[in-house]
């Protein structure tokens, strides 16, 4: 009697958890909107926190608010932007582009990225494995949020060979408990390969993290790790605010 090769058959033991897009996006005020009289851009500001409720409240996106002014030169607010569906991130981009204050402002960076669980295990703390899924944000003071990008060659080493470099960054990370780490997934979505936002209340505890991550044998495979965006988490009234107008 022949025998039928058939597919290993799926575990449904446990429930599939849905993944989440992530999106941060910069944007860059033009300077002519210090001009406008004072009542034009208070109603730019309320009509630009008028949409941003909206969309938290339908729970059609959750978005998180931070000031960037004085950290970079190319942006001053940044908005991190979690939802189950690319329409409605789209959604929202398109009513704030519509308010008065959305015509004078310029997007100078976006990082569109998506959550899966890691190929990598966590020994010290495999329960992470479900955070890398759904990301529970903004419970902290300050954000650095960067797009990463590995070197080829990395992708060509044995599982092995890159699981034990993962376990010394790991093991670096686990020296930092006030830092926390999200990573997002962007093959095939965005320019970049995934997108890292760090949380923390400390900076310089991050400041420490990523000196001795230099220092890891994986380092040697970072191809690009740039630009690093720095912001202090605002409510939305607040960051406006932070615009100065």
């Amino acid at each position: 009697m022949t025998e039928v090769a058939t597919r290993p058959q799926a575990d449904t033991a446990k429930p599939k958890l849905t993944r989440q897009f992530v999106s941060f996006v910069v944007y860059q005020v033009d300077r002519q909107w210090r001009n406008l009289p004072a009542a034009e851009r208070e109603q730019g500001k309320q009509e630009f926190v008028a949409a941003i409720d909206k969309f938290n409240t339908n729970k059609r996106c959750q978005v998180i608010t931070y000031s960037t002014a004085g950290m970079r030169a190319d942006g001053d607010i940044l908005l991190w932007i979690i939802a189950y569906e690319l329409e409605a991130i789209q959604e929202l981009a398109t009513e704030l582009a519509a308010t008065k204050l959305g015509a004078f402002l310029d997007k100078t960076h976006s990082f569109l990225a998506m959550t899966k669980r890691s190929m990598y295990l966590d020994r010290f703390h495999p329960e992470h494995a479900e955070s890398r899924v759904h990301i529970v944000p903004g419970k902290f003071k300050y954000i650095f949020v960067y797009p990463f990008v590995k070197k080829r060659d990395w992708y060509l080493l044995p599982h092995e060979e890159r699981q034990k470099m993962m376990d010394e960054h790991i093991r670096i990370g686990n020296k930092y408990p006030s830092v926390k780490l999200n990573t997002a997934y962007s093959f095939g979505l965005d320019d970049q390969e995934f997108v890292v936002a760090f949380e923390s209340d400390s900076p310089s505890d991050f400041l420490d993290l990523v000196q001795e991550l230099r220092e890891s044998q994986g380092s040697m495979y970072t191809l690009r790790d740039t630009p690093i965006i720095t912001a202090i988490r605002q409510e939305p009234a607040e960051m406006l605010s932070s615009l100065g107008g």
